[in-house]
């Protein structure tokens, strides 16, 4: 989604305020909601958890270590994607970026790098160009990263990621869409702890639902 949102505004939905609750107290509409129009998975059968993000969101960043925690002990069924937002045209090289690397099987080398750059010290990569240049120096081919980077794959990818956002409502990072069914974000949950807790209570919803 290409929208011209202030980067103020969009991170302002991500800040978590309010008290902490408990799981029995998770409710649709304050905690979390739930699509009206559910939005289609990439993943066949199991629980599909996936993390809307932007590599220059300091909230993101800030989220990471939480999240990489978290997933280190998803149970058995739940399968946890990374989803890159392209919410303001300035977000979009680093989603096609995220797109090529990983289509290149070079994501690994330089995801925390790109994090730190663009969040931690928050020095801009505003161009292929410059992106290129820069995992260059973690060891990836500059000239293959910017073919791919412009390839049909990546369009295509970028497309499918975007629609999916687009029609989840998505408007503020870190949101997490479980099972293309419900979304939650630190602002309804109450803080970033309590988001991955919601999230544990909506796929333990969805893994109950389909075993009855």
């Amino acid at each position: 989604m290409i929208r011209k949102l202030g980067q103020a505004a969009v991170l302002a939905v991500t800040v978590g305020f309010g008290a902490q609750a408990g799981a029995e107290t998770w409710e649709e509409g304050t905690h979390y909601e739930t699509l009206t129009t559910p939005v289609r998975t990439a993943t066949e059968g199991d629980v599909e958890v996936a993390e809307i993000f932007w590599y220059g969101c300091p909230h993101c960043y800030s989220f990471k270590p939480l999240v990489e925690a978290w997933e280190q002990d998803l149970p058995e069924g739940v399968e946890f994607v990374l989803m890159p937002a392209a919410l303001g045209r300035s977000w979009e090289p680093h989603a096609r970026a995220f797109y090529a690397l990983e289509a290149m099987g070079e994501l690994d080398k330089v995801h925390d790098a790109l994090f730190d750059r663009l969040a931690g010290e928050r020095r801009p990569l505003n161009t292929p160009e410059e992106i290129a240049d820069f995992v260059a120096g973690y060891g990836v081919d500059a000239d293959t990263f910017l073919s791919t980077y412009k390839s049909f794959g990546v369009n295509a990818r970028m497309q499918q990621a975007q629609a999916k956002i687009r029609g989840a409502r998505i408007t503020g990072v870190p949101a997490m869409l479980v099972n293309g069914k419900y979304k939650t974000s630190a602002s309804m949950a109450g803080g970033h702890e309590q988001v991955l807790e919601v999230v544990d209570y909506l796929v333990a919803k969805e893994q109950g639902e389909a075993a009855e």
